[in-house]
């Protein structure tokens, strides 16, 4: 690690001392672990496993280098929607592939049979749902997205006008953004019907290995989220988990603060790698800049990350910073301005700005 450390030795006081207000035990104390408790009944619990977490921890990176890590850097917690952004870094290794050419395309084109195939449904396509747009009407694993309409995140500035979980009047897919954790999991359900195999093994095969990320990282579906997938290209038929893009109902993904920052690594090289003397694109550079630009109706968003127009939502990052955002308090943040990666995770959200604000000072000390 860097002698640098110690110019982020405010920064990591500040995480270290505005933890968030969760459990670290939600099996102890489970009123005091999660976000499924907001919803109506019967959604109001968990469907999938959940863990144990550490307590406030992260890294922070230039050039790839480790600058400064604290806490348990190296134990692999629950994530929550920091997940949603490594299935759009799925579904930029799919185009890689082939398999998805045109996100622009009607998911039903391709995937008849697993829920877009209604008159409302029909005109989804993947950009849509890989930006919120979608307006995905059904049942999901169990879940109806119903459970997420009228839901209210931190960084939507939109006025919420109704209870959630209740009927708020659909809208033509594209037209109307919502942060609906239901519809995240359709699109991983697509996803998976599209690799035609278990998500966490494309991830792993595709992306961790060649990150050279640690083999404790684990992803994991509801009780009831099995799917059967038929036989294909030399495989046999199959009956394989559809994981969550989150742990709102529990599951998820598991991974280090390390881990975090290599995946976050990758988007600041624009998908690229280098291994064994050569750089090797795991995802179309192209795919990687369509993450961080802002879309027509939330400049906040990109696809399945957010972003800090007119540094109004980040306050302390740069305007080009780019953030995977989970519940619980859980951040990586990729910023270009300095070729870095900073992961902080267990946060009081309130209190991201000052770590922002920070490291900001920490980075602009090295870099100068």
């Amino acid at each position: 690690m860097s002698d640098s450390s110690s110019l982020f030795a405010d920064a990591i006081a500040h995480a270290q001392s505005h933890e968030v207000n969760w459990t670290r035990d939600p099996h102890a104390e489970p009123q005091r672990w999660g976000v499924h408790h907001e919803d109506p009944p019967p959604w109001n619990r968990l469907f999938g496993p959940v863990r144990a977490r550490g307590g406030v921890s992260g890294v922070i990176t230039r050039r790839g280098e480790v600058l400064a890590q604290w806490g348990e850097p190296t134990r692999a917690d629950l994530t929550f929607s920091v997940a949603k952004t490594y299935l759009a870094l799925l579904a930029g290794v799919a185009q890689q592939q082939g398999l998805l050419p045109d996100a622009d395309e009607p998911v039903v084109a391709r995937l008849p049979g697993i829920g877009f195939d209604s008159p409302h449904n029909r005109p989804i396509t993947w950009m849509h749902l890989l930006t919120q747009v979608s307006e995905w009407e059904g049942n999901c694993l169990g879940l109806e997205d119903l459970v997420d309409r009228y839901r209210q995140v931190a960084h939507d500035p939109k006025p919420v006008t109704g209870v959630k979980g209740s009927a708020r009047p659909l809208q033509t897919p594209g037209t109307y953004w919502e942060y609906n954790d239901v519809r995240i999991n359709q699109l991983s359900l697509a996803l998976l019907h599209l690799f035609g195999r278990p998500l966490p093994q494309v991830f792993r095969e595709h992306l961790l290995d060649p990150l050279g990320c640690s083999p404790d990282i684990d992803w994991v579906g509801y009780d009831q989220s099995w799917v059967d997938l038929p036989a294909r290209d030399g495989r046999a038929a199959q009956r394989v988990p559809s994981v969550p893009g989150g742990s709102h109902w529990g599951g998820g993904v598991a991974i280090s603060s390390l881990d975090q920052a290599r995946l976050g690594q990758l988007m600041l090289d624009r998908g690229a790698v280098r291994r064994n003397g050569s750089l090797q694109q795991l995802i179309p550079s192209s795919w990687i800049d369509r993450m961080g630009q802002p879309g027509v109706l939330a400049p906040f968003y990109g696809m399945l990350t957010w972003l800090n127009p007119g540094c109004a939502h980040f306050p302390g990052a740069s305007e080009r910073s780019v953030f995977m955002v989970g519940a619980g308090g859980n951040y990586v943040w990729v910023e270009p301005e300095h070729d870095a990666v900073i992961v902080v995770r267990w946060i009081d959200s309130a209190h991201l700005p000052g770590f922002l604000r920070r490291v900001t000072q920490g980075l602009q000390a090295v870099s100068g």
